[in-house]
């Protein structure tokens, strides 16, 4: 029997009941390295329990966000006539008792730096463990509880989120098979993306993996925000420079959402890029 993710009901409701997500599971996943607990959500498709067959992953970063977006959208697409393949869905969410802030600034990025000039004195810089914890925890335990395909896992972050894609496609070959990234935060620390890519290219001649990046097009400096960070610039910069090596294995394409802002732009990708990596099977 499933576990399902449920809203609180409001004070004045007395005789309310909570609202129910189908078919969806939380599980609290212990990270003994980091001596925290992180939850994960999980969809599972609606024919899961009278099928045999395995599905695919979507592992999808804030996913008090993120998670039940997803379901409506790939629902609503699938319901429309366009389809969508079957998948599991996994939401990443925070460690136990922390903020999205704090958790998300820590364990998402991937130097202790934010940005030049900052004030901020949160903690940075852990990316590289928390991917160890989504390998050899999460990973292994959505693989072992549900009929899952190891060879399609497709990866889904936006903005810091984005940043943890990026420094899984170069530090854990093979851990997703698909990412779609969108409003990279390449500004941070000084650009560091960029010499992390540089870096592994000194190193490596190929690079299995289809990714598609995403931005919204207001992401960029205007008449009124002229000291905002140029995204569409930096995101266009870096697809060039993984095209530009031409690794083997790597089909990397951007594109520029028009009319949307960092705040707006996810839904939109989200609905591209899944039709993308998963295109109703016939």
């Amino acid at each position: 029997m499933l576990a399902h993710i449920t809203l609180a009901p409001t004070a004045h409701a007395t005789s309310a009941t909570p609202y129910v997500l189908e078919n969806t599971e939380v599980i609290a996943t212990p990270a003994p390295q980091l001596n925290r607990t992180y939850e994960i959500y999980v969809s599972l498709p609606a024919n899961y329990a009278t099928s045999t067959k395995r599905y695919p992953v979507v592992y999808v970063t804030d996913a008090p966000y993120a998670f039940p977006l997803i379901r409506a959208i790939a629902g609503r697409v699938d319901r429309h006539g366009v389809g969508l393949e079957a998948f599991i869905l996994v939401g990443l969410s925070y460690a136990k008792g922390e903020s999205g802030v704090t958790s998300r600034n820590r364990d998402y990025t991937p130097t202790d730096r934010a940005k030049k000039g900052s004030t901020d004195n949160g903690v940075y810089g852990q990316s590289a463990a928390y991917l160890d914890f989504i390998g050899k925890e999460v990973l292994p335990l959505v693989d072992s509880r549900y009929r899952t395909d190891p060879n399609r896992r497709i990866f889904v972050g936006h903005s810091y989120g984005s940043l943890l894609g990026l420094k899984a496609l170069l530090d854990r070959p093979g851990m997703f098979s698909h990412y779609i990234l969108g409003s990279p935060s390449l500004w941070f620390s000084r650009g560091h993306a960029f010499d992390a890519l540089n870096l592994y290219a000194r190193t490596h001649r190929d690079l299995v993996a289809k990714v598609r990046l995403y931005v919204g097009g207001m992401e960029q400096p205007t008449s009124t925000r002229p000291d905002d960070e140029n995204m569409v610039a930096l995101m266009n910069r870096y697809a060039a420079e993984l095209r530009a090596q031409r690794w083997r294995g790597l089909d990397v394409k951007a594109t520029v959402l028009e009319g949307e802002d960092h705040a707006t732009v996810f839904p939109r990708l989200v609905t591209q890029g899944l039709m993308w990596a998963l295109p109703r099977r016939e």
